[in-house]
Parts: C-alpha cells; sequence; structure tokens
C-alpha cells in the first residue's frame, strides 16, 4: 500500500502549522526582536529565489507559470520584510527609556 505524495505532503504542511503556531506563541516578549530579524534575513532570501523563478524560461512566453508565481513570491516576501522591519522598529521603541 502506498501513500499518496499529496496526502503526505498536505499531512506535513497542517503539522508544520500546528508546531509553528506553537513555537511562535511560547517565546518571550524580549526575544522576538532578535527572531524577526532573523525572519527578515530568511525573506530576503526568498526574495532572490522568487527572482529566479520570476526571470526563469523562455524570453518568448513572459507569462508562464513559474514567472507569474515568481511575481507573486516577490510581493509577498516584500510585504512580509517591510512588516518585519517596522514590528522590530516597534519592538525597539518599547526598550527606550521614556522622556518626562
Amino acid at each position: 500500500m502506498e501513500i499518496d505524495p499529496f496526502i503526505f505532503r498536505l499531512s506535513i504542511f497542517i503539522l508544520s502549522i500546528f508546531v509553528g503556531y506553537y513555537v511562535v506563541w511560547s517565546v518571550t516578549p524580549s526575544l522576538h526582536t532578535p527572531l524577526m530579524s532573523v525572519t527578515n534575513a530568511i525573506s530576503s532570501v526568498i526574495i532572490v529565489g522568487a527572482i529566479i523563478a520570476a526571470l526563469a524560461g523562455s524570453s518568448e512566453k513572459i507569462f508562464e507559470t513559474s514567472n507569474i508565481f515568481g511575481f507573486f513570491a516577490i510581493i509577498l516576501a516584500a510585504v512580509n520584510i517591510f512588516g518585519g522591519f517596522l514590528v522590530t522598529q516597534r519592538m525597539l521603541q518599547m526598550y527606550k527609556k521614556k522622556k518626562k
């Protein structure tokens, strides 16, 4: 009996959602800023891969599936990086001393 590859990958995806949820919510607030910096670094690597995917293929067809998904990956990773920087700045503002 062989397991369908789609079901296998779907079960891994669902398990990763649960593991990610419990890992993220168990982090203490003092560690959120360094974790956001690491997340921004990972997203910058994702953007490089997305640019490669968006530019892959022949020059005859611009709107191939890999190009479209690569373009959407660039947009989503850019939003993720921008939001990560906003959250990091907000967290750093919490550690500054307030002026009287």
